[in-house]
């Protein structure tokens, strides 16, 4: 199995329920875990992907009801984008109109159909239409049909000052490739990786650097099979680029190491393991509110202040 790519992105949403709503509902992704900020525990923590939550497939968000919404601005992740298969950029567009998803013209990018959508909290997304995706398995738990299922993540695109030294740490640390240029845009490509696979990161210099707030994304997290792959690339982080990361943290369901990569976007490293079934049996994820052992102690004041979202 290919250990390179992307592991999750989080992001920071408004209102919890209608975050579920518009990533159940409209998009079609499963709720895989449904659990708190370790570090803010009056907060949720949801967790979206295919029906295990491969990695690859995982978009989590932070909801705060009143959080002021983000600006778009160097060192930030300006759009994530999802897998479809080709034929099926259409049904996307179409039911984007119905809902009333805010969304462009699809364009073509590096040869393929890119149709690009915000989410209700301003987040910008796209879905890029992949031949051959269709073969992929597809989360079947919706009424979005198989044929036209989103099949994890397709890529990132980075607004950076400067694409050069985060494309050391992408080929360096991270193994991927870069394997073409479209006007501002530059590609990276995860060898043998296609879920999750590509970074692209368009370089221009001169704009406003980000804020924070509703839409933005706050880290994206790259794939590492175990504890020893983890921290042999930090040790390349360190002795190569001369860049500090935090201690491992145990998030549950994969073990984290974060730091600043030279264009000041937040990156992670996540391990594979253990994954999300590691508290809860894969026919039942996300229905039951899932606390990490610290803080289980603490269920029932967590749950009192948490907002519903059935």
């Amino acid at each position: 199995m290919n250990r390179n790519g992307i592991h999750h992105v989080t992001a920071i949403a408004g209102n919890a329920r209608r975050n579920v709503e518009f990533y159940t509902r409209t998009l079609g992704l499963r709720l895989v875990k449904k659990t708190v900020n370790f570090d803010d525990p009056g907060t949720y923590h949801f967790y979206y992907g295919d029906e295990v939550g491969s990695p690859g497939t995982i978009l989590t968000f932070f909801p705060w009801d009143h959080v002021a919404p983000g600006r778009l601005g160097i060192g930030e992740t300006q759009e994530t984008a999802f897998r479809v298969p080709a034929g099926a950029i259409g049904y996307w567009t179409q039911r984007f109109v119905e809902k009333g998803v805010a969304h462009s013209a699809s364009v073509k990018r590096f040869g393929e159909s890119v149709l690009a959508f915000k989410d209700p909290h301003g987040m910008r997304l796209a879905l890029v239409g992949v031949v051959g995706a269709e073969n992929e398995p597809a989360w079947l738990g919706t009424d979005v049909p198989a044929e036209n299922a989103i099949r994890g993540f397709h890529s990132v695109n980075l607004l950076l000052a400067e694409a050069a030294p985060t494309g050391a740490i992408l080929t360096d640390v991270f193994g991927f490739t870069e394997i073409g240029r479209e006007g501002s845009l530059v590609r990276f490509k995860a060898e043998g990786t296609e879920i999750g696979g590509i970074v692209d990161i368009h370089a221009a210099g001169g704009f406003l650097p980000a804020r924070m707030g509703g839409g933005s994304v706050h880290h994206i997290a790259f794939r590492a099979a175990d504890d020893a792959a983890e921290f042999a690339m930090v040790k390349k982080l360190r002795e190569n680029h001369g860049i500090a990361t935090t201690e491992q943290k145990d998030r549950n369901y994969f073990r984290s190491i974060y730091f600043r990569e030279p264009g000041h976007v937040l990156f992670e490293i996540a391990t594979d393991i253990p994954g999300f079934a590691a508290d809860e049996p894969v026919a039942s994820l996300g229905e039951a509110l899932k606390l990490p052992d610290f803080l289980e102690g603490r269920r029932s004041q967590i749950e009192a202040v948490l907002p519903e979202i059935a």
